[in-house]
């Protein structure tokens, strides 16, 4: 079989697997292209060709499933990636304006928030419990 299939199929596969994420695709593209390499440099029959692309779409799919299952290994911190305000729970800061009747103002960090907590003059220590929207939930420190 002339190598030149091997590397047409290999560059489908590859544009396939770009038009249709999610399949596997990719590696059954570096499998037909070791077979289109190694048809090249060797001169393989076509039952070699097969055999190579086989063994080599296999190992492929190994190591594809091994770097996928990498991947899917997000850091804890990933989790917040679209909630980044939830990493401000813990943090501490100071009321910045009183909170009276349940509303006010705090300093956390080099911002000003918006704040519902216990009635608290300025001045005083906070400890940010959670967040609703964009209003930090506050206790007193």
């Amino acid at each position: 079989m002339n190598p030149w299939i091997w590397a047409i199929a290999a560059l489908v596969a590859a544009i396939a697997e770009i038009v249709v994420p999610g399949f596997y695709l990719i590696w059954l593209a570096a499998g037909a292209a070791i077979a289109a390499l190694a048809s090249f440099a060797f001169g393989l029959t076509l039952t070699g060709q097969l055999f190579l692309f086989a063994i080599a779409s296999i190992l492929s799919c190994i190591a594809g499933y091994f770097a996928y299952r990498r991947l899917d290994r997000l850091p804890a911190d990933a989790a917040m990636l679209n909630q980044r305000g939830l990493e401000m729970v813990g943090t501490t800061g100071t009321v910045y304006e009183a909170i009276r009747n349940g509303r006010g103002k705090v300093n956390l960090g080099d911002s000003v928030w918006l704040a519902e907590g216990p009635d608290l003059d300025a001045g005083a220590a906070v400890v940010v419990t959670g967040l609703r929207g964009t209003v930090a939930v506050v206790a007193a420190r």
